[in-house]
């Protein structure tokens, strides 16, 4: 079904509520969301009135018409996409209000709208796109499922390979050759694989340190589908494990399965937080908890809504968020469990299916 004119007719309802007559949207993310250009150079202008109007540059002449058709006016400008931009404003139809995204703006980029200041009022706004992307439907979520099918079965098959003397590094592109070879686009982001003391550090970098039995190995990556992101952690034991490391496991995977249960639609992100993070605390590691519980993940890996012990704001229903609890110990190391989870009208469907048992592998 096509999804663009829903999309464009709910971007107007909040420009109009919003107080302002059009939104200058320079996020590519956003821009894919709202047209279904996928190119790295655009911008587009949504308005109340007008048909949307979208610029790109040369290199994306042919493709622009393949993946954007009439759903917008498309504008292949040979220099400057903001020399393009202020012409198109100067014919632009519709009121002087037009928002532009804050968070996405540089404020070299703002000074050359300047020129137009006297026929427009530019104003800041926050999430106008963003807040429409957190409510997922049917077509994004069959893509996000593709991501975590392909995510688990290249995490699968990358810990048959995974062995004590490897290095981080290494483990990295053993599982990144997979994620290619069963269909991922692309990383969403850099591929976290953390062993010994550095699984302490919730985002590590892949290093050259070799991995060592009776070590934690904590991996958190993701797969790409049409654009579209997934995001699993899971913690291993390298050879042979200890009760301590059992024991931190365990609290861990009873936190992940206790939120990822009990999260609904309508609850407030710090309630939905508080979940995994009061029982935590209550088994004595709540100051190794630093983190938020999670994320919403879509487009961009991180995107809202929040989950967070400051996050006030209802998590929508056809959201899909990240369930990621963990407990961290300078010196020791850490443990993480993270899945993906929808949240339907009846309730939380979690995506993720790959075993959260502490697995010995290597």
């Amino acid at each position: 079904m096509e999804r663009r004119p829903q999309r464009l007719r709910a971007l107007r309802a909040a420009l109009i509520e919003s107080g302002v007559d059009a939104l200058l949207v320079t996020s590519l993310p956003n821009i894919r969301y709202l047209t279904g250009f996928t190119g790295s150079s655009a911008l587009l202008v949504a308005s109340v009135e007008a048909h949307p109007m979208l610029l790109t540059d040369f290199r994306y002449a042919a493709q622009v018409g393949d993946e954007v058709g009439d759903f917008a006016r498309v504008r292949i400008e040979p220099a400057s996409l903001w020399d393009g931009l202020r012409d198109v404003l100067s014919n632009i139809s519709g009121g002087p209000r037009i928002a532009f995204e804050s968070a996405h703006l540089s404020h070299a980029d703002f000074e050359r709208l300047a020129p137009l200041a006297g026929r427009w009022q530019f104003r800041p706004s926050t999430a106008l796109v963003e807040a429409l992307r957190e409510k997922k439907d049917p077509g994004e979520l069959v893509h996000i499922r593709e991501a975590v099918r392909i995510a688990e079965a290249a995490l699968e098959r990358a810990i048959r390979d995974v062995r004590v003397g490897l290095t981080e590094r290494q483990v990295a592109g053993i599982l990144e050759h997979h994620l290619r070879d069963l269909g991922s686009e692309a990383a969403p982001f850099e591929t976290i694989v953390a062993s010994g003391e550095r699984s302490a550090l919730p985002h590590a970098r892949a290093t050259n340190r070799v991995l060592g039995a009776g070590e934690l190995l904590l991996i958190d990556f993701g797969a790409t589908h049409e654009g579209y992101c997934s995001d699993i952690t899971r913690t291993f034991a390298l050879q042979s494990v200890n009760p301590e490391m059992q024991g931190v496991h365990d609290i861990v995977r009873e936190a992940n399965l206790t939120a990822s249960g009990a999260v609904r639609a309508g609850m407030r992100g710090r309630d939905a937080d508080a979940l995994a993070r009061s029982y935590i605390a209550s088994r004595g590691h709540g100051e190794a908890f630093g983190h938020s519980l999670g994320h919403g993940i879509g487009l961009e890996v991180h995107e809202g809504p929040r989950l967070a012990r400051t996050a006030d704001a209802p998590l929508p229903v056809g959201a899909v968020v990240t369930i990621e609890p963990g407990i961290y110990r300078p010196g020791w190391g850490g443990v993480r469990i993270e899945d993906d989870v929808h949240l339907t009208a009846g309730g939380a469907e979690v995506l993720t299916s790959f075993p959260r048992e502490l697995m010995v592998i290597g």
